[in-house]
């Protein structure tokens, strides 16, 4: 008699489990690359690792000045204050 109310509670949860949605975790953005590589270093010139990355970020030539490879963009400018508001 047990039975059959177990294979009804058994049977009855696996068909209301499959009809859950799923929720889809959003994947995060990609890295942007990394700065290409130089096609060339100047004569007499060592290679520079600043920042431990592993990618060469520029070279100090034999009068002992840095020069930079790749340098990053400036941030964006701040946006425009909203109308909307306790001025607005």
């Amino acid at each position: 008699m047990r039975i059959p109310i177990l294979a009804l509670a058994v049977f009855g949860s696996l068909a209301l489990g499959a009809c859950a949605q799923r929720s889809e975790v959003a994947a995060a953005p990609p890295l942007p690359p990394p700065p290409p590589p130089p096609l060339g270093a100047v004569a007499g010139s060592v290679a520079a690792d600043r920042d431990g990355d592993g990618i060469i970020d520029g070279y100090y030539t034999s009068d002992g000045i840095y020069h930079a490879n790749y340098v990053p963009p400036p941030p964006p400018p701040m946006p425009m204050p909203t109308r909307r508001g306790e001025r607005g």
